[in-house]
């Protein structure tokens, strides 16, 4: 089915749109090549509007016709996310318990490996190698006349570094 042009006694197939409104773009009329030529030509979006109101127009289409808030204003995102980030409503900083609080990525598994490996939650994973390297060479069978109990502390040590590295460990 063709799509006649809107244009008073034109035949031709509208297939361009020209808007019916200034401020609704869904409400159009569908053109042929030659008259959406001559309604480009001759439209203007500024048309009964006074010289203030352009200015205002071309103003605030710098910020997309959104209303904005001065930087110091009190109501402004940026003013009040940083005033309550000073003001710490819930005493974290305050209370003796704050390491409760730290986010931390250490998980019970790798504390648990941590206390296998004698080391705290703190470590860094240089220090986690350095150690495991020192763990093995103190419990290894061969530097301990091959004693069953020093075999099995070296596979639980063993254990918790491969769980620390996978957890833990340089990417």
């Amino acid at each position: 089915m063709k799509i006649i042009c809107d244009w008073e006694n034109c035949n031709e197939t509208g297939a361009y749109k020209a808007p019916t409104e200034k401020d609704n773009s869904k409400k159009y009329r569908l053109l042929c090549l030659n008259h959406i030529k001559i309604f480009n030509k001759n439209w203007n979006y500024f048309e009964n509007m006074n010289d203030q109101e352009i200015e205002f127009f071309i103003k605030s289409d710098l910020t997309w016709h959104k209303s904005t808030k001065t930087f110091g204003s009190s109501d402004n995102f940026f003013n009040i996310l940083w005033n309550n980030a000073l003001d710490d409503k819930l005493n974290i900083f305050k209370s003796s318990n704050f390491r409760d609080f730290k986010k931390t990525k250490v998980s019970q598994q790798d504390k648990d490996a941590l206390q296998v490996m004698e080391l705290n939650d703190e470590v860094k994973w240089e220090q986690i190698q350095s150690k495991f390297k020192e763990l093995v060479k103190k419990y290894h069978p061969d530097k301990n006349q091959g004693d069953k109990k020093f075999e099995d502390k070296l596979k639980k040590i063993t254990l918790a570094y491969s769980q620390l590295k996978k957890t833990l460990g340089k990417k």
